[in-house]
């Protein structure tokens, strides 16, 4: 009987377990402070999300604004009104397990650095693409990566190259957008034809 009320509670337990993975529900601690903090601006905060989730040695993505001047700006300020914000996603990761030049990378092959009004479908101030640097070995960093990809395509770069000051988390029905909103997220991505854009430029 024991072996049954054992077997019964762990059963519930993983229910919970998978359920809460699925609804976003479990936290993952990013507090460890080994850990480190990158800051990224490609269009769609959520999609770069995505992106930046699939990469080991990322811990966490976050939905947010910066590069404005309005303190504690809401999705509607900063896509209606002219608050210098940009969609942004702060990246925490390990540097044990990736880098910084590394998740650059990543941002590059997740946007159109070609597109100085915005990101595909999106069009406007806020969608625009942005590098932050919080150091001048990150500032280096993005400046060689431009210098290297203008060489490659032959063409300028117009993705803006930002000093980082704040962050501001966008909403909590933003977060994590791609996986509870998932057919959602879908037709959404395809209308805008980003992973076309992005073959066409990359491939």
């Amino acid at each position: 009987m024991k072996k049954i009320i054992l077997y019964f509670l762990f059963c519930v337990s993983l229910f919970y377990f998978k359920n809460g993975l699925i609804a976003g529900e479990l936290k993952i601690s990013t507090e460890n402070p080994k850990y480190k903090k990158a800051y990224f601006a490609g269009g769609c905060f959520w999609c770069m999300e995505e992106s930046f989730d699939k990469v080991e040695g990322v811990i966490k993505s976050i939905s947010g604004y910066s590069g404005g001047h309005l303190k504690d700006p809401k999705y509607e300020d900063v896509i209606y009104k002219d608050t210098g914000h940009v969609e942004t996603v702060q990246i925490t990761y390990d540097p044990d397990k990736t880098s910084y030049e590394s998740l650059l990378g990543v941002f590059w092959e997740n946007i159109d650095p070609f597109d100085r009004y915005g990101q595909f479908c999106d069009k406007g101030k806020s969608y625009r693409s942005v590098a932050f640097f919080q150091n001048k070995i990150q500032k280096k960093i993005i400046m060689n990566s431009i210098q290297n990809i203008e060489k490659r395509f032959e063409n300028k770069i117009v993705t803006l190259v930002w000093k980082f000051d704040k962050f501001y988390p966008a909403e909590d029905y933003h977060q994590d957008y791609y996986e509870k909103n998932f057919l959602k997220y879908l037709v959404y991505k395809k209308a805008c034809q980003r992973e076309e854009v992005l073959n066409k430029i990359w491939n």
